[in-house]
Order: structure tokens, then sequence, then C-alpha cells
């Protein structure tokens, strides 16, 4: 190794409990990376601190920030971005690809069925007091049949690598899944700070997401609509992802709307706009169920539209993601996604489920009560890796008191054994040099009326803190580029 390479990588510690993506067990680099990792070690340490700080600057510029709800200094953040891409070859993309798809088509049969014949529940397959006590279930959405029949169209699947090098899924986010945008930023970024990288591997767009959003929201329009208008409605500017919902509208070309924007007339949505009202078919809605209509959800909210979900109900507006789907990703039912997955596509998973304890059941509760050290505990309904608490780094007083916590609410707890995420090269700003950091990948899934498309590239997710198991840009984790690889 050279005298650049050690200085630049000599943090680096190899770790043989953890699936390194970088470095194979021998300690040398893997192949798909040595291109990589040449044209990066011919930087010194000084050169990267100014490239990160050039990303950084392009960061801030764009405006890519985001805010932890819980900062008590309430200050907007530059989202931590790694100049270091993660990069995937296309057989195991392949196989990552198949899987999100099929874990969102399933899940959609999932939620039409709950919401009609409820047949997985008569069958025995699901139990009923799973979904009649899920806080995201809405009665109101029984028997609604939305346009094109989906419910879920757009998917966030968090996966991870074990340290057996196989992918498990964390869980399914189809709720109003984020981050799509820094997915786009990120490779902005890496091609400004690194220009001529790219010249050496043939990864694919990720530019084009934008396009197929649009695409999917066009093909789920309502019925005697030909040219649908569509928008996006965010809460506001003082929402934690306005960036995504900016950026998102600015690339599809359409209007990026607030709650007091919209009025509904005689069951349709109309915009107001400097030339009169405009009619508006299809929305695709940042705003949690509670707050989308005050006349039929939470009456205090001044986020939603009155009346809206009564044109929705009519056929006369599409909202992207259906309402009520919030049950489908609840952690608890995504202890029975191998058994959705057989009863309504007919097939074995494509993608690993992670073990998981629902504390519901009496005896898995014991199971739990008695090994938390050993365990991760997850609220099922929390998303930003709140509420989260990891056994093995817990004193003996917090075992105890999340033993209380659980028993207090056994329904709103799964657990699940301690996961050895992989590792991958990261650069860490108070070494000014790339040190081994655990990450994820959440994937990005659309399903239209006649269209489905996966996103060829994620949300790669760094815990920057060393050690540390959660991810979460809320929690303080970043992200890398991520290349996957035409054939």
């Amino acid at each position: 190794m050279s005298t650049t390479q050690q200085s630049i990588f000599s943090s680096y510690e190899k770790d043989p409990k953890f699936y390194d993506e970088i470095f194979d067990e021998k300690g040398n680099v893997k192949q798909v990376y040595q291109t990589l990792f040449d044209l990066y070690s011919g930087h010194s340490s000084q050169d990267f601190a100014k490239l990160n700080e050039k990303a950084k600057a392009s960061f801030f510029n764009q405006g890519i920030t985001f805010q932890v709800y819980n900062d008590q200094e309430a200050k907007e953040k530059i989202f931590p971005f790694d100049l270091f891409p993660r990069i995937i070859d296309p057989e195991e993309w392949e196989t990552i690809e198949k899987g999100v798809l099929q874990r969102s088509k399933a899940l959609n049969h999932f939620i039409w069925d709950i919401y009609h014949d409820k047949k997985i529940i008569k069958q025995g397959i699901i139990p009923l007091d799973l979904i009649s006590t899920s806080a995201n279930y809405l009665d109101q959405m029984i028997g609604i049949d939305p346009p094109g029949g989906i419910y879920n169209h757009i998917s966030g699947t968090d996966l991870i690598k074990h340290s057996d090098g196989k992918y498990y899924v964390l869980e399914d986010n189809i709720r109003c899944p984020s981050g799509v945008s820094y997915v786009i930023c990120n490779r902005t970024a890496l091609k400004r700070a690194l220009f001529g990288v790219f010249n050496h591997y043939n990864a694919h767009t990720v530019t084009d997401y934008a396009q197929n959003l649009l695409e999917i929201m066009e093909s789920v329009k309502p019925r005697g609509v030909d040219e649908p208008n569509c928008v996006v409605i965010t809460p506001g500017v003082y929402n934690s992802a306005y960036y995504e919902h900016s950026y998102l509208a600015k690339a599809m070309g359409v209007e990026l709307v607030e709650g007091r924007d919209l009025f509904v007339e005689n069951d349709f949505v109309y915009m107001q706009t400097i030339k009169g009202p405009e009619k508006v078919d299809v929305i695709y809605r940042r705003i949690d169920d509670a707050f989308l209509d005050p006349l039929e959800f939470r009456p205090d909210s001044a986020l939603g539209v009155p009346g809206l979900f009564s044109a929705y109900k009519k056929g006369n507006v599409c909202l992207v993601n259906a309402p009520g789907t919030g049950f489908a990703d609840d952690k608890a039912v995504y202890t029975y996604m191998p058994e959705i997955i057989k009863y309504y596509l007919g097939e074995e998973p494509i993608l690993n489920n992670v073990h998981t304890y629902h504390c519901s059941r009496p005896d898995e509760l014991k199971y739990v009560l008695e090994n938390i050290d050993k365990l991760v505990i997850k609220p099922v309904d929390e998303a930003g890796g709140y509420g989260i608490s990891i056994g093995n780094r817990l004193t003996k007083e917090e075992i105890e008191k999340v033993k209380q916590t659980i028993k207090a609410s056994p329904r709103k707890y799964i657990a699940q054994p301690i996961m050895s995420l992989s590792v991958h090269a990261t650069y860490i700003e108070d070494s000014e040099s790339f040190e081994s950091r655990h990450v994820d990948l959440r994937t990005f899934c659309l399903l239209g009326a006649d269209k489905e498309f996966v996103l060829k590239g994620g949300l790669t997710r760094v815990a920057l803190k060393k050690g540390n198991l959660i991810v979460n840009s809320s929690q303080g984790g970043g992200s890398k580029d991520t290349w996957v690889l035409k054939k």
C-alpha cells in the first residue's frame, strides 16, 4: 500500500464479525471496488477534506436539509453525505429488484383483501385482532376501490446485508416512504465533487425516478379523465421532508400545494390559481391519514382539505398512497409477510425476513422479556428509528424500564435478533480518513394501473457513529450514492 493509501485508509479496521462490502475475508479489496479504491487512494487526506467540504456546500446550496423533531435547537441540518459510493453488481440487484416488487404486489393484494372480503383472516392465516388493533387501519376505507386497484403506489423496502452475506428485509414502508430525493441528489453531488469517477463504471441512472413516478400517477387517474392534473400536497415548509416534496414536484413539473390551496366542490377537488379554479385529479400526498380531511378524520387539522375524502370515495380524485395503507407496514404484520406472499402470489419469498417476535403472543413475550439483552425492541408503528432499544447497549436499569414499557402494551412492540449490518468504507471528518460504518439500503418501488418500476439504485444509509446500528438521519445517520451496475 502506498503512502497516500496508508494515510487515507489508515483508520480502517476490518472486523470479521461483520460482512465487509469493500474487503474480502483475506483483507483484499473486492474486484468490483478495486478501480474505485485505486482512484480514491490517489487523493490525500487533505484532498478529501476539501472534496467533502465541496459536497457539503453542494447540498447546502441546493437546500438539501432535514430537521430532527426532538432537536431542541430546531435547526435545519445539511443531510450528511459520504463520498464513497456503494456498488451493487447486476446479479445481486436482480434478486433485490424481484424481491421488493414481489413484496409490494403482495402487500397491495393484502390491503385490497382486508378492506373487502378479508379472506386471509377468514381462512385463519392472519389473526383478526392483528388488524383490528392497528392504529393505522381505517374503517372508512372498507369497500373503497382506488383507481387501478392500487393502494401502495410507492413502497420503500429497507434491506440489510447480514454477516452471512445475504440480504434481509428489515421493514416495509408504504405510508409515505421518504428519501428518494436524496438518492438523486447524492448522485449529483458525487459527480460534482469527483468528476470523472463515473467514466470507470457503467451504472444505471437514478434521475429517471420523477418521470416514472409521474407516469404511475397518471396511470391511476379517475375514470373519465383523459389528461389528469397531478399535484403534490405537503404539510408545509416546516416538515422535515419538505425539501423532498418540493424537489419531486419540480422534477415532475407539477404544482406543489398545501391544504389551503385546494377546495372541494360537488365532490370534486379544485386548486386555487390566479386564473381561477383548476380541477385536480391525482394527489401525491405527503400528509398523514389523520390530517388529510378535517371533516372525516382529525377535526383540528389545518393541513388537509375539507371534503377531500368524500371526493376520494366517489372516485373523483386519486390519493397516492391510498389512506389506510399503514396497517400493512405495521411491524407486527411484517412477521406474516412470508405467508402473505404465498397466499396472494403463490410464490416463495425471494427476500428473507428477519426472525421476529411479536410481543402480543404470550410465549413470544415471555422469550423477549427474558432475552432483552440479545434483542432489538421496536415499536410497531414508529418511523425514523424512534423508540428503538438495542438490548446489548442497555444498562440493567434501562432493561427493566423497557420490560415495563412492553408489558404495559405488548401489541405495540416486536423484537428481533441483533443483526450484523454490513459495513462500508465511510469518510469520517474527525479522522480525515475512511473507517468502516454500518449501512442499510432503502429501495423504491412504484406500482401503477399498467406499469411497475423499481429505481435502480436506492438510499444507502450510514450509521456515522462508530458501532451504531441505527442508520436513520434523525438518529445521526448519513447516506451514500448507490451504483447499480449494468450487465
